[in-house]
């Protein structure tokens, strides 16, 4: 849920805000394409943290955003000409959950904003130049494995007072291995307790 967040806060950043409305052509309200790799049953609780989300930073759906869900119900075939019906509507960007969809909307469009969720390593699959300087329409988050030092250098420079972290993971996910390992070497260097 806190990476729904996160999203949402990257989401709204990319949109003219609510209180610039006057600023807007008349009637132009921003339009969010969300793809997605699964069915509409199975998304019900990210897609209504991310509405939730927008509601708290004043975008509420039908009255001053409007969202078009494309789902590709487990069939990765589908996904590329749903991409390519949402670039048709002329979104104003594209929120993708997952590497599959991320690789057919980054194929669809390169001018329309692109917002990637739940991607294992952006800069191996293509998607960006580096973390530093993306580069190109996307932007978003991901699971690198490796950004645990960076984390906790953050978390030290917000609580510098900090001598303990617990980091909760799934060593046997493929896309989790490493966070144990990375993290405690990360958590020794800057000097925290390991427990």
């Amino acid at each position: 849920m806190r990476l729904i967040g996160l999203a949402v806060i990257l989401i709204a950043s990319l949109l003219p805000g609510p209180l610039a409305a006057e600023a807007q052509p008349a009637g132009k309200v921003p339009r969010i394409g969300v793809l997605l790799t699964t069915s509409q049953s199975f998304e019900s609780t990210r897609v209504e943290a991310f509405r939730q989300g927008l509601r708290e930073r004043g975008y509420v759906e039908g009255r001053n955003v409007v969202i078009e869900y494309r789902y590709g119900d487990g069939n990765l075939d589908r996904l590329p000409k749903l991409a390519a019906e949402l670039v048709a509507l002329n979104v104003d960007l594209i929120v993708t959950g997952g590497t599959s969809p991320t690789r057919a909307a980054q194929q669809a469009t390169s001018t329309i904003p692109l917002v990637m969720t739940i991607v294992g390593d952006p800069i191996a699959s293509g998607f960006i130049a580096s973390l530093a300087k993306p580069g190109g329409n996307i932007t978003g988050l991901t699971q690198i494995a490796a950004l645990g030092g960076k984390r906790l250098e953050l978390l030290r420079e917000a609580f510098p007072k900090v001598s303990r972290v617990a980091v909760l993971f799934d060593p046997a996910s493929s896309a989790q291995g490493a966070i144990g390992p990375n993290t405690r070497m990360a958590a020794e260097a800057l000097g925290l307790v390991r427990q």
